[in-house]
């Protein structure tokens, strides 16, 4: 059962310990690269900006992009900003998630994503738990897998595992921390079932696309190369 309220306070904090952070850079350490291939710093600051408003738009029931080219365009335009700007536009776009995220709701209604995805209004604070958490390691300024919340780490598997369930491109794989966590995933293409097993976090790393899995022993077959996100 989704706690949109707690989830909406995990929020909160996340994005003040990224804010906090960020301050600590400077107009030209903002525009070096991120760990995010062709992102600088400023065009990660700027997504999660945007992505606080695209889900002000989910929850209001409108569009949560007008298309993907606005999108990517958006990104553009405010990435080259000053740091400072950057910081108040994520400031202030983050109230008003917060803002709408505490309105009386259906919260079991369904919502709509991008690219026709759906979900149920629930889920959308954990949404953009995601976006801060993971955005804030990419950012590369000291902040990794190993920093962020095992309850966030746990669940951020539950639903990488969920969603590539099934996919064609994916062999049965099963997954198991070394404290005795289990998921099972993909079983859409042949090869399986593999098993792998390590450290959450370097599971989280591979299934986010953000660590290459050589940190995770492989048994059944070899490590299977996944979708991009």
């Amino acid at each position: 059962m989704m706690d949109h309220v707690r989830d909406l306070a995990s929020v909160r904090d996340a994005t003040e310990r990224l804010l906090s952070a960020a301050t600590e850079l400077d107009n030209a350490s903002a525009a070096e690269p991120s760990r995010l291939p062709g992102w600088s710093r400023g065009h990660v600051l700027a997504h999660l900006a945007r992505n606080a408003d695209a889900l002000v738009n989910v929850l209001d029931g409108r569009p949560m992009y007008v298309s993907g080219d606005a999108r990517d365009a958006d990104i553009e335009r405010d990435a080259p900003r000053p740091l400072d700007v950057q910081i108040a536009d994520l400031r202030e776009s983050a109230a008003r998630f917060q803002e709408t995220g505490a309105a009386p709701a259906d919260w079991s209604r369904t919502v709509e994503l991008r690219n026709g995805v759906t979900d149920i209004a629930a889920r959308v604070p954990f949404r953009r738990w995601v976006e801060v958490a993971l955005h804030h390691v990419d950012l590369g300024i000291g902040y990794e897998l190993e920093d962020l919340p095992a309850e966030f780490v746990t669940r951020e598997i539950d639903f990488l595992a969920e969603r590539f369930g099934g996919h064609k491109d994916v062999p049965s794989t099963g997954l198991a921390t070394d404290e005795g966590q289990v998921w099972t995933t993909g079983g859409g293409a042949g090869g399986g079932p593999v098993a792998l097993r390590g450290p959450a976090t370097d599971l989280l790393g591979w299934l986010s696309g953000r660590r290459d899995g050589s940190a995770l022993r492989v048994e059944g077959g070899t490590l299977p190369t996944l979708p991009a996100l």
